[in-house]
């Protein structure tokens, strides 16, 4: 997971240096304010940690302090899950869901949702996910 802030200005490229193509997700969250210096980090966050539940990757809430920091407050979450597994994400009902499986299909409060296709919710309490086939997926959760 790579975070980057561009702040006041920076440069950035990006290619791949393997062999094999390579598959990503680039996700623009808004900052809360303008300018401020530029950032960038990463870290790893192994699929057998995220196994059957989420796990904070980036975040600008509190009490979010491993996950790599954003500027803004929203949280992006990851989770991989096998086959027939569920787990449910948590959210105040005054904000905003996105999902997306990276891979495999899913299922979300009874919508079928598949790989690389988005779901968006607003004004529910809880997310429940139950992957239809092994599913890989990123949530995104913001004001």
């Amino acid at each position: 997971m790579q975070v980057m802030s561009a702040g006041s200005g920076i440069r950035h490229a990006e290619y791949n240096l393997e062999k094999d193509a390579t598959r990503i997700f680039q996700i623009w969250i808004l900052p809360k304010t303008r300018g401020g210096p530029p950032a960038w980090g990463a870290k790893p966050f192994p699929k057998g940690d995220r196994s059957g539940r989420f796990v904070t990757l980036a975040s600008g809430l509190p009490g979010d302090e491993d996950a790599l920091p954003i500027r803004t407050d929203a949280r992006v979450a990851g989770a991989t899950l096998k086959a027939g597994e569920s787990t449910v994400y948590t959210l105040d009902p005054s904000r905003h869901a996105y999902l997306v499986p990276a891979s495999g299909e899913v299922e979300v409060n009874g919508v079928r949702v598949p790989a690389r296709d988005g779901l968006a919710a607003t004004e529910v309490s809880e997310l429940r996910i139950t992957a239809i086939s092994d599913a890989e997926v990123v949530l995104v959760d913001a004001a």
